[in-house]
C-alpha cells in the first residue's frame, strides 16, 4: 500500500487503483451538497466513484478510496461474471426468467410463450437480436411510465431516451427529458417504476431536497425502500448478459 503522504501528494491525473488483477479509474465528482466523502463501486464495475465536498482536497478523496481498498475488492468479487444470452440459456425480462429456445427454422420474430422466448435466424445474432428486442419493450414501457407519473405530478409528458449509462439508471435535464438505462427492462416492474418516478419527481425539484423525496414517495407509493435496495443488490446483475 502507498504511504498516506505519498497519495496526498499525487498528480491530478493519478487517478486509478489496482484490485488485484483489476486497475479502475477512478471519478471523482465534486457534490454542492455533500458534507463528506462517499464511495461507491460502478453498477458494471468498471470504475470508482468519489464524491466529495466542492471544499475537498482532490489528493484527499484519492487517498480516501485507497484507504478502502479491501472494501472494494470484496465488492468486486461479489459482481456477476459476464454471461452473453445463448440458445438454451435465459434471460430476464420485467423480473421474470425466460428459456431462450432458438431454432433456424423458427419465425425470425420473437415471441413470448409462457416462460419462453422463442426465435429463429442466424444463432450468433441471438445476443444483438435479444438486446434489440428488449430496448423496444423498454422504451415502450418507459412512455407508459413516464405518463402515468407525469398525469400524477401534474405535469405535461415528457420525452424519454433510452441511456446506455454505466454508472446510472435515470437522469433528466433542465429541458424535462429524461433519459432511462434500457437494462431496467429486466428488472421487476416495481423496481423499473421507481427509476421513473425519481427522474419526474426531478422535473419539479432539481435537488434532493426534502421537498423531492416528499413529493417522489407521492408518486411511487409505499414499496419505495424495498426498490431502491433491490438495486443496489441485483443491479449489478442487469450488466451481466449484455455489453
Amino acid at each position: 500500500m502507498r504511504p498516506m503522504k505519498a497519495l496526498l501528494r499525487s498528480r491530478p491525473e493519478d487517478c486509478e487503483i489496482a484490485l488485484g488483477d483489476t486497475v479502475l479509474p477512478i471519478v471523482i465528482v465534486r457534490h454542492p451538497t455533500a458534507r463528506r466523502l462517499t464511495l461507491r463501486l460502478a453498477a458494471d464495475a468498471a470504475s470508482v466513484r468519489v464524491t466529495m465536498p466542492r471544499w475537498g482536497r482532490r489528493a484527499e478523496a484519492v487517498a480516501f478510496v485507497h484507504d478502502r481498498r479491501e472494501w472494494l475488492s470484496a465488492q468486486l468479487a461479489r459482481r456477476p461474471d459476464r454471461t452473453p444470452p445463448v440458445a438454451g440459456g435465459t434471460i430476464h425480462f420485467r423480473g421474470n426468467p425466460y428459456r431462450i429456445a432458438w431454432s433456424d427454422d423458427a419465425p425470425r420474430r420473437i415471441e413470448l410463450t409462457g416462460d419462453t422466448i422463442r426465435l429463429g435466424g442466424p444463432q450468433d445474432r441471438i445476443p444483438a437480436r435479444l438486446k434489440q428486442w428488449l430496448r423496444a419493450q423498454a422504451q415502450d414501457l418507459f412512455a407508459q411510465d413516464a405518463a402515468h407519473y407525469a398525469a400524477a405530478a401534474g405535469l405535461a409528458p415528457a420525452p424519454v431516451a433510452l441511456s446506455n449509462a454505466r454508472r446510472r439508471w435515470g437522469s433528466c435535464s433542465s429541458n424535462g427529458t429524461m433519459r432511462l438505462n434500457w437494462r431496467l427492462v429486466q428488472a421487476p416492474d416495481e423496481v423499473r417504476r421507481s427509476v421513473v418516478a425519481h427522474e419526474t419527481a426531478h422535473r419539479v425539484h432539481f435537488d434532493h431536497s426534502p421537498a423531492f423525496h416528499a413529493l417522489l414517495g407521492d408518486l411511487y407509493g409505499p414499496g419505495l425502500a424495498q426498490a431502491d435496495r433491490w438495486l443496489r443488490e441485483r443491479g449489478p446483475h442487469l450488466f451481466a448478459s449484455f455489453d
